[in-house]
């Protein structure tokens, strides 16, 4: 009999490499376990290797980032590269912005798809974005037209206090919108401002301005169909700089300010407080998030991937 099996295995070039792996993949999507945060939204994920991933493990995560929006890895052991490797199985990557960089310090760098995000400075000089201070609720990049779909990140030092990341559901959000609210902001849209970071600074190349209307950035409905779950979503990006296309400016900020108060909804909010290990990702169609400020005596290193649309077609 076993004399017949390997016959038909090798017929169709299957080694018994290939059966082990198999095998191995089985045992690892059994060991996977999924255990939610809160319902319907936020899941640790337990019982897997990220830097040793199957294809099957990998596509259970993805269904299981397309169910709950934001799923947690605790425990995992990740360099930049196996960082880069699971990450970009959701998608391209976008390189980390090197803005006047010539290419011999672009070629020092030793890894373009891993940005830190970090308060530590080293001669003076931060070695990554944001710093000390609050990071306001916001989705990623909500200021171009086509926005990253996830963002991953990695914690690697934490500060005893402060830099904790919460995460809100927008889903459930719009469905905790009044009926009459609801129904008014149908076939609205948003100008989401580009010109300011998540911290609030100013980026370069960008001119101060005062008024809300004369921010640049892309324009998106406030309801959002997810591409992916074809589920419905509130789509706010950002409160500060925001401005309703249409609308005098005291009904624009009236109205926000509304939409707002309904945006994190309690039991729909999913609380990271980080640990060395500790690897989440979000679906940015999905969610908003915002970080607490940092003790600047503290050294805080998380890294970032920022996952780009698919290019269709």
């Amino acid at each position: 009999m076993w004399r017949s099996v390997w016959a038909r295995l090798a017929s169709q070039r299957i080694t018994i490499t290939d059966v082990l792996e198999a095998v191995d993949s089985l045992k690892t999507v059994d060991a996977l376990k999924i255990v939610p945060i809160c319902e319907g939204f936020g899941a640790d994920v337990q019982g897997v290797n990220l830097a040793a991933l199957a294809d099957d493990a990998f596509r259970a995560i993805y269904e299981a980032w397309l169910t709950y929006g934001v799923l947690r890895f605790k425990g995992q052991s990740l360099d930049k590269d196996s960082l880069q490797t699971f990450s970009q199985r959701f998608g391209p990557l976008e390189e980390m912005p090197t803005g006047r960089m010539s290419a011999a310090q672009k070629a020092k760098i030793d890894n373009l798809y891993v940005t830190p995000i970090s308060n530590i400075k080293v001669a003076g000089k931060p070695i990554g974005g944001l710093g000390d201070a609050e990071a306001t609720w916001h989705s990623d990049m909500t200021y171009i037209e086509t926005p990253p779909p996830a963002s991953v990140l990695l914690g690697v030092e934490i500060p005893q206090n402060g830099g904790d990341t919460f995460f809100a559901d927008q889903r459930a959000a719009l469905a905790w919108l009044p009926q009459a609210l609801r129904e008014r902001i149908t076939g609205l849209t948003i100008k989401h401002n580009a010109a300011h970071d998540s911290v609030g600074n100013l980026r370069p190349g960008f001119d101060a301005f005062d008024d809300v209307r004369d921010a640049p950035g892309a324009i998106h409905s406030m309801v959002r169909v997810h591409n992916e779950t074809g589920e419905e979503c509130l789509y706010l990006g950002r409160r500060e700089w925001a401005y309703v296309p249409g609308l005098p400016l005291e009904e624009s900020e009236a109205l926000l300010d509304d939409l707002w108060a309904y945006a994190t909804p309690v039991d729909y909010v999913v609380e990271q407080n980080w640990t060395p290990g500790d690897v989440i990702i979000w679906d940015n169609r999905r969610c908003l998030h915002k970080r607490t400020s940092i003790d600047p005596s503290q050294r805080r290193l998380l890294l970032r991937c920022q996952v780009l649309a698919r290019v269709s077609g």
